[in-house]
């Protein structure tokens, strides 16, 4: 659980706040103004992936409990804030803009900051998948949201194969290198992504405690591949 700031409005509180702003016309630059520094880069965060969530929910047609479910395991929702937090999935959800409009307010939001547009990514491939499945609808709307983000290609590619089990996993998407680099180009790839998963630099970057599980999915990635890439090239 995120912790009380004494004699601020709660974190979920703060969210409905913007999202109203946003939602009642304000200026984007205005709202996302206020959101860019801590604490409230947490709040900007977390409107990211509601926001995104809610219409990630309905590209498969549906809105379903393993959904709502999954959205709860990135954010816990502290007893009493259930109705701040419903309030917001129900604007983003019924916003008439489409998701590519709140993508690009993400992609703007953090244009210098690649690390949490891969955290926000992250999390829709983790509400996508909580059925067991990514449907056609799910995936062209990943695959949007990605290109938008600025993700697309070996990124959104290494993404999907944490995510699906089905897809066949690729060690040089994993740590983004030429299957043709050095071990030693490989090796410090590799540590640069275990440093960017570390829970301190995720925290210090605005993600919520709450979201820093997925990363332990990444991590186990990473090291995977590298171990791979190891053993290949030690036969």
């Amino acid at each position: 659980m995120l912790p009380r700031v004494p004699d601020r409005p709660s974190l979920w509180s703060r969210i409905a706040a913007a999202v109203t702003a946003l939602a009642s016309g304000e200026a984007l630059a205005a709202v996302f103004d206020r959101l860019r520094a801590p604490p409230e880069r947490s709040v900007a965060f977390t409107i990211a992936v509601i926001a995104l969530s809610a219409k990630l929910a309905k590209a498969d047609g549906q809105v379903t409990r393993d959904e709502v479910a999954a959205f709860r395991q990135v954010f816990t929702i502290p007893e009493g804030e259930e109705a701040n937090a419903a309030r917001v999935f129900n604007l983003a959800r019924q916003d008439v803009a489409g998701f590519e409009h709140y993508a690009r307010k993400i992609a703007a939001m953090f244009a210098g900051d690649r690390e949490t547009r891969i955290d926000v990514l992250e999390a829709l491939f983790h509400v996508a998948m909580a059925d067991g499945h990514l449907h056609p609808g799910e995936e062209a709307y990943l695959r949007t949201v990605a290109t938008i983000l600025g993700l697309d290609g070996p990124c959104f590619r290494a993404m999907r194969q944490r995510f699906v089990p089905e897809a066949p996993a690729d060690p040089w998407e994993v740590l983004g290198v030429d299957p043709e680099a050095d071990l030693d180009t490989v090796r410090a790839a590799w540590r640069r992504a275990v440093m960017e998963s570390h829970p301190d630099r995720m925290l210090a970057r605005g993600v919520p405690e709450e979201a820093l599980r997925l990363a332990e999915r990444r991590l186990a990635a990473v090291n995977d591949a590298w171990e791979k890439i190891r053993a290949a090239r030690a036969g």
